[in-house]
């Protein structure tokens, strides 16, 4: 298996919208493949996160989110990974770990000092994931959130 991962484009927001769209049905969500492609396709065109697509085999089937943002208490700038996903039948390959690394590089190399992520309480495989690349979990602070 002949695993490459690029920085996804403009030409590549149609693979990353269906991989967003499974991800987003792995979190119980409904699909919506239109909106999940549109949603994509709106962050690639107008820079606002960074993507990274997995390919095995010129099969796209794994990506990760970034966004950047600030993190007034550090002083400094800061990567929020919100999404990780990699489709079923691939997992267990290092696919993962691969986004990740490629993630904390990509960081590196704009000089930014923490990446920060949420996962679901019962998502143990990634919490194991996150943990085996030393990944803290946070034991001072709890999310809240306010639909409006």
């Amino acid at each position: 298996m002949k695993i490459k991962i690029i920085k996804a484009k403009k030409e590549n927001y149609k693979e990353v919208g269906f991989l967003f769209d499974l991800y987003r049905q792995f979190y119980k969500y409904k699909t919506e493949i239109k909106k999940s492609t549109q949603y994509i396709k709106e962050r690639i065109s107008k820079k606002e996160s960074t993507i990274f697509l997995c390919f095995c085999d010129k099969e796209p089937v794994g990506f990760v989110q970034l966004y950047e943002t600030f993190d007034s208490l550090n002083i400094n700038k800061k990567l929020v990974l919100y999404d990780l996903y990699v489709k079923k039948e691939f997992r267990q390959n290092g696919i993962g770990k691969s986004l990740m690394d490629i993630a904390k590089k990509f960081g590196r190399k704009k000089k930014i000092k923490l990446i920060e992520l949420s996962t679901a309480i019962n998502n143990k495989k990634a919490q194991a994931l996150y943990e085996s690349l030393d990944y803290k979990r946070d034991r001072e602070y709890y999310n809240y959130y306010l639909e409006i």
